[in-house]
């Protein structure tokens, strides 16, 4: 007999957990559409040579290729015909190359779906998982101003979220870029590193980046060293002081003007967009370690758990589908790593078990009174009530118990004494309460109980944005 278990590295959840990440998916869902995102949705399989569109990289090298059985017994030595996606950008960029002349530009994006990696096996790292991302993406070129656009996208999700208190970091590469050739640091190649080092500061610490940036493969001076390590543990506190520390850095390279001038703009617009100043703020050490972003960047984090990491990341780039076009199509987007981000709220204790999306359960008490129930049935249904029947009479403690565990709230009741005073037995199983209802009223009694429910569920919620 061959032992159930799934593969190391995949989130598989229980009926209630599966509920409520499907509801922070609804959440994301609801206001990428709010702010005028469009949904896509590209195959999980890509052809190898479309998908694998770059040489070398640490993504790339966990690609999962896909074979059929046939194409297994005529393999050869060579890359197989189609792989997995390990991401949602790739694909984005094919799609949009492959049907740049339907769409209509800037074209504004959501797609969340599941993508693949061949990880190694550890605790919060998955080889399967859902990405919810947005991009927005012109022809010939798109203005700064939907850079500052993404930062109101991502206040609004997690604010409905309700996870406690968050700030969305900001900086631009251009800014990082041009302080580097003002060190001296001018091959592109080399700059690349060094960012991508420097991003690692809030993971490994300063004395950890120092010694690499000094150390092999780098050999930086101790003086350059400490002169960027300086400049990138600049923070701001609030939408003047972040307007104040941008004007302290005073001027440089044209690109490090540049990236300064973009970088106040975007402030302005994300106040403008109505994000409270609390909710943002720069921070010179982000760089993001993908190499494809060219000016803002993003990170977002929890105030009150430092240790999850980033629960949201994106920028801007210059040139999204020149693998596949001759056309240049510059963009901005954001990625929800939804899978690690539910994993690691679990974790924290931040996530409950939901309750059922079965709202009622309508009880048997007698086999006699089946046809009754399901009658009562069709009428909660009609009346927008999910509802489920037992169809097997059963001891009351016992389908009281299959309630409570399933997580179902309400359970109607009909026996012959309420049947005869045309009423139902309502047992409220959050409360412990039980109450009767005319028939006539039960499905417009039940949706008020819901609504209220449902109204103090979101009163009691924390209010999400950086304190």
């Amino acid at each position: 007999m061959i032992k159930p278990r799934t593969m190391p590295g995949v989130m598989e959840l229980l009926p209630r957990e599966q509920i409520a990440f499907q509801r922070m998916l609804d959440v994301i869902r609801r206001n990428y559409e709010r702010f005028g995102f469009l949904p896509v949705e590209t195959p999980a399989i890509e052809l190898s040579e479309v998908l694998l569109t770059k040489t070398g990289g640490e993504t790339e090298r966990q690609v999962y290729f896909v074979q059929s059985t046939g194409a297994l017994e005529k393999a050869g030595d060579g890359t197989p015909e189609l792989a997995l996606r390990f991401d949602l950008t790739v694909p984005l960029a094919r799609f949009v190359a492959e049907h740049e002349h339907d769409l209509a530009f800037p074209f504004r994006r959501y797609q969340m779906q599941r993508v693949y990696r061949g990880e190694r096996a550890q605790r919060g790292r998955f080889r399967e998982f859902y990405q919810a991302d947005i991009d927005v993406i012109g022809k010939d070129g798109l203005s700064i101003r939907f850079d500052a656009e993404l930062p109101a996208v991502i206040h609004a999700v997690f604010t409905e979220l309700a996870i406690g208190p968050f700030t969305i970091w900001l900086n631009n590469r251009k800014l990082m870029r041009g302080f580097l050739e003002g060190l001296g640091v001018a091959d592109a190649q080399q700059q690349a590193l060094v960012l991508r080092e420097v991003d690692k500061l809030d993971k490994r610490g300063a004395d950890a980046v120092r010694a690499t940036l000094t150390g092999d493969g780098f050999g930086l001076s101790v003086e350059v060293a400490d002169r960027l390590l300086d400049f990138v543990r600049v923070r701001s506190h609030g939408h003047d002081d972040a307007l104040a520390k941008l004007a302290a850095l005073g001027s440089g390279s044209p690109t490090f003007n540049e990236g300064v001038s973009e970088l106040r703009e975007v402030l302005e617009m994300v106040r403008a967009l109505g994000v409270p100043e609390s909710g943002y703020a720069i921070n010179l050490s982000i760089a993001r370690g993908l190499d494809y972003y060219t000016g803002t960047v993003f990170e977002t984090t929890l105030n009150d758990h430092p240790q999850i990491g980033s629960i949201c990341s994106g920028g801007r780039y210059e040139d999204l589908a020149g693998n596949y076009t001759k056309s240049k199509l510059p963009g901005v987007g954001i990625s929800i790593g939804v899978t690690r981000l539910f994993w690691q709220l679990q974790e924290a204790g931040l996530i409950d078990k939901a309750e059922s999306s079965v709202q009622v359960l309508v009880g048997l008490l007698d086999a006699s009174r089946l046809h009754d129930n399901l009658q009562i049935a069709r009428e909660l249904r009609v009346g927008g009530i999910n509802t489920e029947v037992q169809l097997e009479a059963r001891k009351l403690k016992a389908q009281m118990q299959y309630a409570d565990r399933a997580g179902i709230r309400f359970v109607a009741m009909v026996g012959e004494d309420e049947a005869a005073r045309g009423v139902v037995a309502i047992k409220d199983m959050r409360r412990g309460e039980q109450f009767e209802v005319a028939r006539t009223d039960l499905a417009s009694a039940l949706r008020v109980e819901i609504e209220q429910s449902l109204a103090m569920k979101a009163a009691a919620m924390p209010h999400g944005g950086a304190a």
